[in-house]
């Protein structure tokens, strides 16, 4: 039987009997792992969503058998877990994930669109394809996601939606201007999403995770940006994935169109 994790104030997160959708969870050592083993560790089933051709074309590169291997340990703790791999920047591909873990688990109460498409650019060099690509994989799937969610949701307790943006509504990032662009999208939708879906029984909220070590960033990254951390660290994947268990958790069923700054108090 699943132990519940305990947070907070030594409050213990019961999900069990419930199932909930993750996106972008290509990588172990990304984000979307770590909620990935919160969730399953609190009791639910899990359906894992990935799409390995971008990381193998990233610096990073690509996780061979990361999926399966999350999946794996997901299991391992007494959950049932789907795998999906669909490549977000096809405008169906959120239904049929949707569709696929419906017919898997008959139905789903959550979503966490942790997925991203993270392509930097300038003013001078960021052409239109680049710009309507991130668009579409960043916030048209994630609108999308939360639009198939409430299709097939029954009005049960429990219903979620954690979108992810970044941090351009603090400060500029104006070498990311692909990213920035579709990521201040995401978190302008949250409200009006969560006023739509609120009498619905859904709520929705965004997290703005900070700076966070998944292995993407150089050395003289990491130390420029270590600099700029009060508490001398990089974010964590666990520290996301710690705030998105608690969205998802009854404690947090009052929370509704927020999106929460959890960056360590970064640049301050």
């Amino acid at each position: 039987m699943n132990q519940p994790l305990t947070g907070p104030g030594s409050v213990r997160y019961d999900l069990t009997g419930r199932t909930v959708l993750v996106t972008g969870a290509s990588r172990r050592a990304g984000i979307g792992a770590a909620i990935a083993r919160r969730v399953a560790a609190a009791g639910a089933d899990v359906v894992l969503h990935a799409w390995s051709p971008f990381d193998a074309d990233q610096p990073w590169g690509q996780d061979d058998g990361g999926t399966q291997s999350l999946a794996d340990e997901c299991r391992a703790l007494g959950v049932q877990v789907t795998t999906v791999s669909a490549d977000l920047a096809d405008p169906t591909a959120p239904a049929t994930i949707m569709a696929e873990a419906v017919a898997a688990h008959g139905h789903v109460d959550a979503v966490v669109a942790n997925h991203a498409r993270g392509v930097g650019g300038t003013l001078e060099t960021v052409e239109a394809g680049e710009l309507d690509l991130s668009f579409a994989v960043n916030a048209r799937a994630t609108l999308l996601l939360v639009k198939e969610l409430a299709a097939q949701h029954d009005g049960r307790p429990g219903g979620r939606a954690v979108l992810f943006t970044s941090g351009q509504h603090r400060g500029g990032m104006p070498t990311e201007l692909p990213y920035v662009v579709s990521k201040g999208a995401i978190q302008q939708m949250t409200a009006s999403l969560a006023a739509h879906l609120a009498p619905r029984g859904i709520t929705v909220n965004c997290v703005n995770p900070g700076p966070t070590d998944t292995g993407w960033a150089d050395d003289d990254t990491l130390e420029a940006v270590r600099a700029q951390m009060p508490q001398g660290r990089w974010g964590q994947p666990d520290d996301a994935a710690r705030l998105v268990l608690w969205l998802l958790s009854d404690d947090a069923q009052w929370i509704c169109g927020q999106t929460i700054d959890s960056e360590g108090g970064f640049g301050r």
